[in-house]
C-alpha cells in the first residue's frame, strides 16, 4: 500500500531506462504522487518504476489497484508489466479524456509462474505540456472488487 506521501515506499527506479519518475505535489496540498512531466526526455523515451513482490503465495489471486492520470495533449503512454509476463504489458493507457484521476485494476493470479515484480512504464509522447502520474498503489488479496 503506497500513496507516495511519505516517500517512494519500496519502489525502485530502473537504471537502464531514459529518465526517472519523481514525486510531485498534489494540487490541494494533500500529499504526493509519482509523475513524469511531458517535457522530460525525447519522444519514445521510457521511464520505469518497479516494485519487487516477495511474499505472494502460489496459487492465489491478488488485485493491483492504482490511481493514474494522463494529462495533456499527446503526453504519451502508461503501461503496467508483471514480471512473469515479460514481453507484453498487462495494462496500457495512451490518452486521458480529461485531466482527472482514474482508477486502474489488474488481476494477478499466482499460478505455475509467480509474479515477482510490478513495473509502471511511462513512454514519452510528442506533447510538450502535461504529465503522466501514478498514486495510491494497493495490492490486495483476492479478486478485484467490482466498482
Amino acid at each position: 500500500d503506497c500513496s507516495f506521501s511519505r516517500g517512494v515506499c519500496d519502489w525502485k527506479q530502473d537504471v537502464d531506462d531514459d529518465f526517472d519518475w519523481n514525486p510531485a505535489d498534489r494540487d490541494r496540498g494533500d500529499g504526493y504522487y509519482m509523475a513524469v512531466p511531458a517535457f522530460v526526455g525525447h519522444k519514445n523515451d521510457m521511464g520505469r518504476l518497479k516494485l519487487l513482490l516477495t511474499d505472494l503465495k502460489p496459487k492465489s489471486s491478488y488485485c493491483l489497484i492504482f490511481s493514474y492520470r494522463l494529462a495533456g495533449e499527446k503526453v504519451g503512454k502508461l503501461r503496467v508489466f508483471l514480471a512473469s509476463k515479460k514481453t507484453a504489458p498487462v495494462w496500457e493507457e495512451n490518452k486521458g479524456k480529461d485531466e482527472k484521476w482514474r482508477t486502474g485494476k489488474i488481476e494477478i493470479f499466482q499460478g505455475a509462474e509467480t509474479t515477482n515484480s510490478v513495473t509502471f512504464e511511462s513512454e514519452r509522447g510528442k506533447g510538450k505540456t502535461g504529465e503522466i502520474g501514478v498514486d495510491n498503489v494497493i495490492l490486495i488479496s483476492g479478486p478485484c472488487p467490482e466498482d
